[in-house]
C-alpha cells in the first residue's frame, strides 16, 4: 500500500474521531448511540462474511441473547453495567462457539441454513420463557453507574461509553484482519482447499472466527439493551439477521468502513422514513438495495476505494517510470 493511501486513511480516521466527539452537539445522542451499536454489529458480521467468506443467516441470536444476558444480570442479580456487558459478550461468544462447531460441518447454503435454524431455535425458546417478557419485551433494564462512579443515566455519559466501545471494536477488528490469523481467514475465503493443503486446520479457524464475530455482535446487542433499558424478541428475529447482511452489502464487504456506512444508511433511513411512508419503507429499502447491488457491486465504500485506486494507478505508473 502506498504512503499516500496510508496518509489518506489516517486522515479519514482522524475525521471520524472528530465527528464522534462533535456528534452529540448536533445530533440527539441516543440516535447516534443506536447508529454506533448497529455499526459494531455490522462490522462483526463483516468479519464472518467479508473476511472469512461464511454467510450466516442467524447473527441476530448473538445480538439479542447478549441483550437478555445483560438485562438478567443487571436487573435481577444487581451486577454493575460493565459486568453486565461482560456477561452479554461471554454469552454471545459461548453461543458462537457452540453454533460454529455445529455449522462448520457443512458449507455454502447448508451452513447458512444451519445458522438460521439455530437462531430460530433460540428465538422460540426465548418466546416461551416468562422472564423474557415474551412479546412485551424485557423492560426495566437499569443503566446503573459504570465502575460505580459514572452515572449512565446521563445520555452523554452513555454516549461516551458506546463511542469508546465502538472505537475499540473497530480497532480490534482491524487488528484481527491484519494479523497472521486474519491472513489465514482471507486464504480460507479465497481458496479453502489450498489453505487445507498448506496445513491449516480450517475448521478451527472458522470456529474461532465465528466466536469472535459472535462476541463482538454480543457487545453491540448488550450496549443497545443498556442504552434503551429494554430488550425485545425483535433482536432475535431472523429479519434482523437479514438486515445486517444488507448493511454489509450496501457499505461494502471486506472493508473496515463499509459496514459502518451501511449500518448508518439503513438505520437513518428507517428512522426518518418510518413515520412518513409506513409499510412502504420495506419497498423503498428493497429498491435501494437492488439498485446498489446492480450499480455498486462493491458497495458504497468499496466503490469509492476502487475509484481512488484507479485514479492513482496512472500516477503510480509514471512515478515508477521516473525512478527507472
Amino acid at each position: 500500500m502506498s504512503q499516500a493511501m496510508i496518509s489518506y486513511r489516517n486522515l479519514l480516521m482522524l475525521c471520524g474521531l472528530a465527528a464522534l466527539v462533535a456528534a452529540p452537539a448536533f445530533i440527539y445522542p441516543m440516535l447516534v448511540v443506536k447508529l454506533l451499536c448497529f455499526a459494531i454489529f455490522a462490522s462483526a458480521f463483516n468479519l464472518m462474511l467479508g473476511y472469512t467468506g461464511l454467510l450466516s443467516f442467524g447473527h441476530a441470536m448473538f445480538f439479542g441473547s447478549a441483550g437478555y444476558a445483560l438485562g438478567v444480570t443487571t436487573k435481577y442479580l444487581g451486577w454493575t453495567p460493565e459486568l453486565g456487558l461482560v456477561a452479554g459478550v461471554a454469552v454471545a461468544a459461548l453461543i458462537g462457539f457452540l453454533a460454529g462447531s455445529v455449522a462448520i460441518r457443512r458449507q455454502g447454503i447448508y451452513f447458512a441454513m444451519i445458522t438460521l435454524a439455530i437462531s430460530q431455535l433460540i428465538y422460540f425458546v426465548a418466546m416461551q420463557m416468562d422472564w423474557t417478557g415474551r412479546d412485551d419485551g424485557f423492560h426495566g433494564i437499569p443503566r446503573g453507574k459504570l465502575f460505580g462512579v459514572i452515572d449512565l443515566q446521563d445520555d452523554l455519559a452513555l454516549y461516551a461509553l458506546v463511542a469508546v466501545c465502538f472505537v475499540l471494536a473497530l480497532a480490534a477488528i482491524h487488528r484481527i484482519v491484519t494479523s497472521p490469523f486474519g491472513q489465514v481467514l482471507t486464504a480460507i475465503r479465497e481458496n479453502e482447499p489450498r489453505a487445507i493443503s498448506l496445513g491449516y486446520d480450517v475448521d478451527r479457524y472458522k470456529v474461532l472466527a465465528f466466536t469472535l464475530s459472535g462476541a463482538l455482535s454480543g457487545l453491540a446487542g448488550a450496549l443497545k439493551a443498556l442504552a434503551l433499558s429494554y430488550e425485545s424478541l425483535n433482536d432475535l428475529h431472523w429479519a434482523l439477521s437479514g438486515e445486517v447482511v444488507m448493511m454489509c452489502l450496501l457499505g461494502g464487504l471486506g472493508t473496515l468502513g463499509g459496514p459502518v456506512a451501511g449500518a448508518f444508511f439503513v438505520i437513518l433511513l428507517q428512522n426518518f422514513l418510518a413515520d412518513k411512508v409506513g409499510e412502504w419503507l420495506s419497498v423503498i429499502i428493497g429498491v435501494v438495495f437492488l439498485t446498489c447491488i446492480l450499480a455498486f457491486r462493491k458497495g458504497f465504500v468499496g466503490e469509492i476505494g476502487a475509484w481512488i485506486e484507479r485514479s492513482r494507478s496512472p500516477a503510480s505508473a509514471s512515478e515508477q517510470e521516473v525512478s527507472r
